[in-house]
């Protein structure tokens, strides 16, 4: 799945940033297969049920249900068509969600080996700020970090200083 990298500083940005605008025992429903990061949720008190693999983009009845408080989509949209359709049909009133930063030095990620890892886009910030606003969400809180790689050369260097990804905690305007 990670391609023999595993994304410990993104997993300790992402639930500290849950952390601080989530409580547990918060029902959850986190977008995506189960994962890793879903284990990482329950270990701190969140009760968590992930989508089953169905393509978003055509079936969005999972985000429909009234069943929970919160919706997390943790590098999710970047691998659909249209993720608005989705964000617009969120019935909870609390959404988590990150995205992948568009880097201007590096093309878009594809994974050789599986269809559904590859990025139908990479987000300015900017852009997905509107993508939630147009879908009916109003942003409380945002966060950006870097993810440097031990690495020599240009692209690295760049990554040590560039943000690449992006979170933002958002309520449902009423």
């Amino acid at each position: 799945m990670y391609e023999n990298s595993f994304p410990s500083k993104r997993y300790k940005e992402t639930i500290q940033f849950l952390k601080t605008h989530i409580n547990p025992p918060s029902a959850i429903l986190d977008l995506g297969v189960r994962n890793p990061f879903s284990g990482i949720m329950e270990q701190q008190g969140y009760t968590v049920s992930n989508t089953t693999g169905e393509d978003l983009d055509e079936d969005v009845s999972a985000v429909t249900k009234e069943d929970y408080e919160v919706v997390t989509a943790f590098e999710i949209f970047e691998h659909l068509i249209a993720p608005y359709n989705v964000l617009k049909e969120i019935k909870a009133n609390k959404l988590v969600a990150s995205v992948p930063l568009r880097l201007w030095f590096a093309p878009a990620y594809r994974s050789k080996t599986d269809m559904w890892d590859r990025h139908y886009h990479e987000f300015e910030d900017w852009q997905f700020d509107w993508l939630l606003e147009k879908a009916g969400w109003e942003i409380k809180a945002r966060k950006k970090w870097t993810n440097p790689v031990k690495k020599l050369g240009l692209r690295p260097l760049l990554r040590a200083f560039t943000p690449r990804y992006y979170i933002v905690y958002a309520e449902r305007k009423s």
